[in-house]
Parts: structure tokens; sequence; C-alpha cells
């Protein structure tokens, strides 16, 4: 197994197979526990170097018997250089108004995230989610959580990022924007403007999240160089 957590601190637990999201034929399982109780902060950031991910109040990761696609990411932000099409969306989005919020659910993140998950996500779980599940997601956290959200300058909100702050990193939990927009490439241009507040609040990581090879859905991730994924022997270098 390639998670080693330290176990003798809280309770561990493995899930029912179910079918995986990411690649035909395959069929995932993970390895749970709960965020909770004074040193959820600090069990968080444990985790979250040894590859793991938070969803609500628990952190996981995955343990399949016959596939170890998923491998977790993060961009080495010290060493990052934007390559000319990154540097052009970071030009067509200099209008944006970002600003930093504590992680309450509105009702006006909410039409958005319906609006993306129909329209991208529209045969996932996440579809038949409402408001309540949503504000959730959102404000159901132990740790260090902003919804950092992307303004035009009518007011109008574009996108949203659901974002932990662990040791020596941020961690993009979630986020989604507003359709017809794609000269902006609003997707990208959240994780580079994670990659500059990282940086700013010194800060040396930005966590994407699983990476899955074989999955045209993760293909993006590998286009933020370096990148490096948690292995079998931890964090290591991956190839453009």
């Amino acid at each position: 197994m390639r998670h080693n957590p330290i176990t003798d601190i809280r309770f561990f637990f493995t899930t029912q197979p179910m079918e995986c999201p990411y690649l035909d034929d395959q069929v995932e399982r993970r390895l749970v526990t709960e965020l909770s109780g004074r040193d959820a902060i600090e069990m968080n950031d444990r985790l979250s170097l040894s590859g793991f991910r938070r969803s609500h109040t628990i952190a996981y990761a995955p343990v399949c018997d016959q596939c170890q696609a998923c491998v977790s990411v993060r961009i080495v932000g010290r060493e990052y250089k934007p390559s000319r099409t990154q540097r052009k969306i970071s030009s067509r989005n200099d209008d944006l108004l970002v600003t930093e919020c504590p992680p309450i659910a509105t009702r006006e993140q909410f039409e958005l995230f319906k609006s993306y998950i129909d329209t991208r996500h529209g045969d996932g779980d996440m579809n038949l989610m409402d408001y309540f599940d949503y504000q959730s997601l959102i404000e159901d956290t132990p740790i260090r959580t902003n919804m950092v959200e992307f303004r035009d300058r009518d007011g109008r909100l574009l996108a949203c990022c659901l974002t932990d702050r662990i040791t020596g990193g941020l961690s993009a939990v979630y986020s989604f924007f507003v359709n017809g927009e794609e000269r902006r490439s609003l997707g990208t241009f959240v994780i580079l403007w994670l990659i500059e507040r990282a940086l700013t609040l010194g800060l040396e990581y930005v966590y994407l999240g699983y990476w899955v090879e074989g999955s045209r859905k993760m293909d993006y991730k590998r286009k933020f160089q370096p990148i490096e994924g948690y292995l079998q022997d931890g964090w290591k270098r991956l190839g453009d």
C-alpha cells in the first residue's frame, strides 16, 4: 500500500468497492479517516504530505486492489515558469477581481456550481447535489479554508475555488467556473492565481489532487511544470 499514515492516532477504514469515476472497467476503493478534534489541522497537514486529500471532514486516499493510476500531485511554485499560453491566459484575466472569503456557501455560488456540474459532469454523483449538499461541501471543514471568488468588472461571479491552507502550500479542494467564457480559460487561470498566491504567502506548493494517467479529465495538471507526484517512495518529480 502506497500510503502509510500514523495509524496509532486515529481510526482508518476502507470503503466498499465502487465504480471508478476516471477509468473505464476499474473499481475504486479508498482509505478514509475523520478529521476532528484539536489535532484536525495537524493531522490534515500530515496526511496531505502523505498523498491524502480532504473532502468535508474526512481525509482519503485511493487503495485500489488492481490499479495505482491515481497519483497525488503538487506544483513546485518556486520553480514554476509559465508557458507562453499560460502567460496569455493571465493577461486575459487581468481585469478580474479576486476575493478570499470565509467558507460560507451562497446561493450565487450554488447557481454557478450547478451550471458547471450540469454542463461538465452531468453523469456524476455531484449532479444530484442540492443547495444543502453544496453548503456542506463548502462549510464542513475543520481546518483553514477559504472560498476564493473571481468576478469581472460588472461584479458577475465567474469562478470559485475552495482552497485549504496546509503546511507549505495551498490545496485546491474544488473549483468551478462559468460556461461561455472559454477564451479566459478560467480553470487554468484559477491555478495560476493559486501559484502566485502561494508564493506571496511564502508557501512552496500548490496541491491539485489526483492525476490519473489515461484520464483526459486530468491531463491539464501535467501542463504545470515542474510538478511532483506522491509515489511509493514519497514525492518525486514527474516528467513533462
